[in-house]
């Protein structure tokens, strides 16, 4: 009997009964859940994801400014910007960075400073902020890279203009330079302007007038794909360019006294005293701004600031020296002013002078004397003596208001960063200072300024051009105008006068002293004599001489050259109308000075460029 299989519908179609609704069990359970999780997304993640979205979707590119550009009153371009192509590496970008800037180095034949400096350069940014390993590429290496590109992520060639100074060292204490912005500068500067240029304006010119020179940062936002390629760009909101500046210097004369320094270092600052307006200022020897634009690496920095000639250091602003006898005609006019002494007033000179109870002798330059003396042959032959007397009669008290009426001792107004009071000693002065009381010697010392006298170069001009003025005095300024070019305007800028001097016997006092330095010049006794008498325009001028005591600073010279004192020269022309006033400082020498001040003032007289001033 052979095997039959009996079937049981009853049973098949409960188990079938039971899979299906298993079966809807969980099917109903994943629709529950897939239904939860669409409303999660939906309603609570809905804001989250629709951001989300966007950003994938859209970028917003910062579009880097222009900077502005800077000219000479006459048009002649001192600062400019350049096209360049440098290879950049993104540190986030990079999986291994070290091997990517190794595998770069041997393929561009880079030097050891490339890759020390672009490290030195990442460190001091966000890892998401390109940093230039190649800040010029050439052909060669551009063609190199182009075929290689495959094999490096993260790095890409950009287009960037690059700050140039065609002048070199000639402007670089005026305009200073440009560089990377560091770490502390970074957590001070508004973070939006800075996305797209990461240079900024570090010392004088450039750092002074950096917001109207750096412009606002524009943005482009564009529509990308899945792998970040542009699909289409939705808005641009441009770049504002920064504006362009025109200074009031002249690039003739600076190269001029450039020339005349020759291997001398110094100072020289010639303004114009109707306004206050800085026609040339050089301070010798300089350096070279654009070292600093694509980078300095720290040994080359170390360099230049261990260099004992300081190139570094700007002498016509920062330089704090002794004034010597150029201080002698503004105790003139304060003593003749506040009738102090009369013209007429004689003393005679046998070469020294000692005070009441007191066995220490106070040397003239001139130790043979000169003789009888009045106040008009004291400034000419620039008589010690003769100052060592008056200092009795206008007490450190007189002689400290007068420097200070005439800007001594306090800041000028410059328009350029850090400048220095200087020193305008009292009795208060010197307490508070050393605590030490002051005495009749260094009353003395102050008439022919020594001792604890210092003036830098742009207060004795600022001093002198009051002096040429005869009491009225300028704020110094290097801008001569604006220019915005989006909106075609010019702003011109204010005169502000500063001083205004004004004594009891104010006209006499100021041409006593006036006609006493042109015979500086023009006598044959007058100290100028190096400027020479046969200038075609009259000049009014006063040598000085600033003694020097230590030599700790001068290491690049000998023992004999760095105890030579400084020569000093002020003057002005012509007499009359002054239209220029020029002041040299020349270090551990006393033949440069006046001829520097002929050949600034003979190129501005004779030689003077039409040009839009």
């Amino acid at each position: 009997m052979s095997n039959q299989v009996f079937k049981n519908p009853r049973q098949e179609k409960r188990i079938i009964n039971q899979r299906v609704i298993i079966a809807s069990v969980v099917v109903l359970c994943l629709i529950v859940i897939l239904l939860i999780r669409l409303a999660y997304l939906q309603f609570l993640k809905h804001h989250y994801y629709s951001n989300l979205a966007k950003e994938n979707r859209v970028e917003i590119l910062p579009i880097s400014p222009v900077r502005g550009l800077i000219y000479d009153r006459h048009g002649v371009l001192l600062a400019r910007n350049v096209p360049v192509f440098s290879l950049e590496i993104t540190p986030s970008a990079v999986d291994n960075l070290k091997k990517t800037v190794d595998d770069l180095a041997q393929l561009l034949n880079l030097s050891e400073k490339e890759v020390r400096l672009f490290y030195k350069t990442a460190r001091q940014q966000p890892a998401f902020q390109s940093a230039p390993i190649i800040l010029r590429l050439n052909e060669q290496q551009m063609s190199l890279f182009s075929i290689n590109h495959h094999r490096f992520a993260g790095v890409e060639i950009k287009a960037r203009l690059l700050r140039d100074y065609p002048f070199s060292a000639e402007f670089a204490h005026v305009l200073g330079y440009v560089s990377r912005v560091n770490s502390s500068e970074r957590q001070k500067l508004d973070p939006e302007q800075y996305r797209a240029n990461d240079y900024i304006g570090k010392t004088n010119i450039e750092s002074y007038y950096e917001k109207d020179l750096h412009g606002k940062v524009g943005y482009k936002h564009i529509e990308i794909d899945a792998s970040g390629n542009i699909i289409k760009i939705l808005k641009v909101i441009p770049a504002t360019p920064g504006q362009n500046l025109y200074l009031t210097l002249d690039e003739h004369l600076q190269s001029t006294a450039i020339k005349t320094f020759g291997k001398f270092h110094g100072a020289m600052i010639a303004l114009d005293p109707n306004n206050g307006e800085i026609l040339a200022m050089v301070s010798t020897p300089s350096f070279d701004p654009n070292l600093f634009v694509q980078g300095i690496l720290q040994t080359d920095y170390d360099a230049l600031m261990n260099d004992p000639s300081h190139p570094m250091y700007n002498r016509a602003l920062n330089g704090l020296y002794p004034p010597g006898s150029t201080i002698k005609p503004f105790l003139g006019v304060a003593a003749l002013g506040d009738n102090i002494v009369r013209s007429t007033d004689r003393l005679f000179d046998p070469g020294y002078f000692t005070l009441k109870n007191s066995t220490h002798i106070f040397h003239d330059w001139n130790h043979k004397g000169h003789g009888w003396v009045n106040l008009h042959r004291a400034i000419v032959v620039s008589c010690d003596t003769y100052f060592y007397w008056l200092s009795l009669q206008m007490k450190i008290s007189g002689i400290h208001k007068a420097l200070n009426t005439f800007g001594f001792g306090k800041k000028t107004g410059i328009d350029l960063p850090r400048e220095p009071e200087g020193i305008a000693p009292s009795s208060l002065w010197k307490a508070t200072h050393s605590g030490q009381a002051w005495y009749p010697g260094d009353t003395l010392n102050t008439s022919i300024g020594q001792g604890f006298t210092q003036a830098s170069p742009i207060q004795l001009a600022v001093a002198t051009a009051s002096l040429a003025m005869r009491g009225t005095g300028y704020q110094p300024h290097l801008l001569y105008r604006s220019e915005d070019t989006v909106a075609s305007t010019n702003e011109l800028f204010q005169n502000k006068i500063t001083t205004q001097i004004d004594y009891q016997n104010n006209n006499m006092a100021f041409s006593e002293i006036i006609d006493a330095m042109q015979d500086v010049i023009r006598s044959p006794e007058g100290t100028g004599a190096k400027f020479g008498k046969n200038a075609p325009y009259s000049v009014a001028a006063k040598t000085g001489t600033a003694q020097v005591y230590s030599i700790k600073d001068n290491s690049n010279m000998s023992s004999l050259e760095a105890l030579r004192d400084h020569g000093l020269f002020i003057a002005f022309a012509p007499v009359d109308q002054p239209k220029i006033v020029v002041v040299v400082i020349a270090e551990h020498t006393g033949e440069i000075a006046p001829i520097v001040a002929r050949h600034v003032m003979d190129a501005f007289f004779l030689e003077k460029k039409i040009g839009n001033d």
